[in-house]
Formats: C-alpha cells, sequence, structure tokens
C-alpha cells in the first residue's frame, strides 16, 4: 500500500512544480506556442487531468525503475529522475516538437519541466 502512495505523492508533486513552472513561465509558453490566454481560459478541465494521469504513469514507472536498479535513497533517486527527464523525455519531445516545427524555445520550456519534475519524482518516491 505504501508504495503507492508514494507514487500518488510523487505525481502530485511533480504535478505541482509543473503548475508553479508554467505559471511562471505563461507568456513565453505562449508565445511559442501559439495558445492565447483565451484558448487557455476555455480549455476546461481536460488537460489538467490528463496531466495528473500522466504524472501518475510516469511515477509508477520511474518507481519500477527505481526499485529493480536498487536506488534506494532520496539522492540517488533524484539523480536518476534527471537522468529519465534529461535522457528519455526531453530527447523524444525534441524529436517530435523538431517534426512539427516547434519553436526551439517551447522545446526548453517543456523539457525543464520534464527533467526538474522527473528529479522531484525520483526524490519522492524515496523520501518514505
Amino acid at each position: 500500500m505504501m508504495e503507492y502512495l508514494n507514487v500518488i505523492a510523487a505525481a502530485v508533486a511533480a504535478f505541482v512544480f509543473g503548475a508553479v513552472w508554467y505559471i511562471a513561465m505563461a507568456k513565453p509558453w505562449m508565445a511559442a506556442t501559439g495558445v492565447t490566454e483565451a484558448d487557455q481560459r476555455s480549455g476546461g478541465p481536460l488537460p489538467f487531468v490528463i496531466g495528473l494521469v500522466a504524472m501518475v504513469l510516469v511515477a509508477g514507472m520511474m518507481r519500477h525503475l527505481l526499485a529493480t536498479s536498487g536506488v534506494t535513497t532520496v539522492t540517488g533517486g533524484a539523480i536518476a529522475g534527471f537522468g529519465v527527464g534529461a535522457f528519455f523525455i526531453t530527447p523524444w519531445v525534441a524529436m517530435n516538437y523538431g517534426f512539427a516545427r516547434k519553436k526551439p524555445a517551447l522545446t526548453a520550456i517543456d523539457s525543464v519541466n520534464a527533467v526538474v519534475g522527473c528529479s522531484i519524482m525520483g526524490a519522492v518516491l524515496n523520501a518514505f
């Protein structure tokens, strides 16, 4: 049962970081995506639900990776999370955005979220 709570706590921690990050980066993110404030207001809760479900899935897989790799410390979890964000998620996002002809700023903004979010997840997963 505790492992499920760790996954939920890690997902929520990364989600909260993402909320703070994107509030701080709202104007540059909107400029990079072409999304307007009106678009954001009319989006409803679905993007937030998808985001939270995505965080739970990533945290669940990271818990598995950490456990099978023998990573048991908070620092080790943060370092492993950093690696997942920097070397799994970021290259994939960069490739997709490159083919979609998105602005490099979008890759940078979203990659920071992935790298820091995964680092937080890894730390939280091993904190309890």
